[in-house]
């Protein structure tokens, strides 16, 4: 029972930071304004029509399809891993909230709204991201590390998750 409202906890919360700050950033930000420079960090009002790194733009059909294919297959995963524990049930929860708050911007807005910019160096600029992004990004690698390398026991095999 705890995996279940975790997993929910987890997506409804990276889904409402992810659209409250979309909100705010479309609320007080023109398309291309930035607020001024924090460090490395920039705000700019970015909209995306495509996926990460520009790719497949205006292709909101085909990456609607695709969101809600993963979301699906995000859920079947998680059904089918009842013995798991907290870290990929987080996981899959960081991946499901932030593919879902991006597919809410796609189907309401036609684009996903994204406005951090990182500044790697000099005048180098990560692509614009939101927070729906970063919790895939962070979902995808914690799972990754679980599923490929795995938790072993001193004997060698696989244990369960704590």
């Amino acid at each position: 029972m705890w995996r279940r409202w975790s997993f929910l906890l987890i997506a409804a919360f990276v889904v409402a930071t992810d659209q409250l700050s979309k909100l705010w950033i479309r609320a007080n930000l023109l398309p291309d304004e930035s607020l001024p420079e924090m460090g490395i960090l920039t705000i700019t009002h970015a909209q995306n029509t495509g996926a990460a790194f520009g790719l497949f733009t205006n292709q909101a059909f085909l990456l609607t399809l695709i969101a809600i294919v993963g979301l699906i297959v995000i859920l079947l995963f998680y059904h089918h891993l009842p013995q798991s524990g907290i870290l990929s049930t987080v996981a899959l929860g960081l991946v499901f909230g932030g593919a879902l708050g991006n597919l809410i911007d796609r189907i309401r807005l036609g684009q996903v709204t994204d406005f951090i910019y990182i500044r790697l160096w000099n005048n180098f600029y990560w692509p614009a991201f939101n927070i729906a992004d970063s919790a895939i990004t962070t979902g995808v690698i914690v799972l990754a590390v679980f599923l490929l390398i795995g938790v072993k026991r001193k004997d060698g095999q696989p244990s369960r998750e704590s």
